[in-house]
């Protein structure tokens, strides 16, 4: 009976302490002081000698900023990352293997950005070789590729099933006679999109939603593997960010997926830029920069 007696204590002893445990607080989501951080963006944006528009999510709390949040601005290569989800929603449905075989040729190379357009003809490579490169390095001749395999319209299903509709893919890279919609074409370029939509499909890629957890987790690897980081990365002090960047003449753009200690997502766009520099101090390049930093700062982790 003593025995019994002890084991009953010691087991009463260990559920309260579980019990104890469990009941310790949860840490409370990590807020910022978004009417400060407001003011500080459009300060910047304000200052700037083009079109700025933003939007900035903190996903762990559903703390929202925007400006400029629902008008269309040309996406340059960050239309690559719609691009990227609707070859994986075809993977997942097993139209597409990451492992088929893709053979390189002169037809399909185009300048700009990435290494294939240096390749020699007959090269090859998969599909998950291709996204790979479309992401990490923006390679346009891999983009092409992969355009192939997806189809164009099927971006725009792609966003539409997902709340997107203004996010569109227009033609090819440098390959305008390829346009399913000229007029916007010529208006946008490669894509357009919104600061909000864009924002969206970056949380949909952080919450696992975008096409599965699983896929999301392959993609969100390839975004962070982005060798861009000369916008709003410039200034972020390296947090770790999931992100891909989109520049062309007249326009400068990013998304990016902050991991602070709060999950912070944030996009940009720029349009109309006077300064349109290839140059790494471009005002563009340094508004965005500026803006990169004032983000992240106002969700940073306080230094001891």
């Amino acid at each position: 009976m003593r025995r019994s007696a002890l084991v009953l204590a010691a087991s009463l002893a260990s559920a309260s302490a579980l019990h104890s445990q469990d009941a310790r607080p949860v840490p409370a989501p990590v807020r910022a002081d978004t009417a400060r951080l407001h003011r500080q963006l459009d300060s910047i944006a304000d200052a700037h000698h083009g079109v700025v528009s933003y939007a900035v999510r903190n996903l762990d709390t559903g703390e929202r900023l925007a400006r400029r949040g629902d008008e269309p601005f040309p996406t340059a290569s960050l239309i690559k990352v719609p691009i990227l989800v609707t070859l994986f929603d075809l993977v997942e449905k097993k139209r597409i293997a990451l492992d088929d075989r893709i053979i390189l040729t002169g037809i399909d190379k185009v300048p700009g950005a990435g290494n294939l357009q240096f390749m020699h003809d007959g090269i090859e490579l998969t599909v998950r070789d291709a996204a790979w490169l479309m992401i990490t390095i923006s390679d346009n001749t891999a983009t092409n590729l992969l355009l192939d395999k997806v189809a164009i319209r099927r971006v725009w299903e792609a966003m539409e099933a997902r709340g997107l509709p203004r996010t569109k893919v227009h033609a090819k890279s440098f390959q305008r006679f390829t346009s399913v919609a000229m007029d916007s074409s010529v208006k946008y370029g490669l894509g357009v999109s919104t600061a909000n939509e864009m924002a969206q499909l970056f949380t949909l890629l952080a919450n696992g939603k975008a096409v599965s957890s699983a896929a999301d987790s392959t993609m969100l690897d390839f975004l962070d593997h982005n060798t861009d980081g000369e916008l709003l990365q410039r200034w972020a002090g390296g947090v770790p960010a999931a992100h891909k960047t989109g520049a062309v003449d007249a326009a400068r753009t990013e998304c990016s997926y902050w991991r602070l200690p709060a999950r912070i997502v944030a996009c940009v766009f720029t349009r109309e830029n006077v300064d349109q520099r290839w140059v790494l101090d471009s005002e563009p390049q340094l508004t965005m920069a500026a803006l990169g930093r004032a983000i992240v700062e106002a969700w940073r982790p306080a230094k001891p």
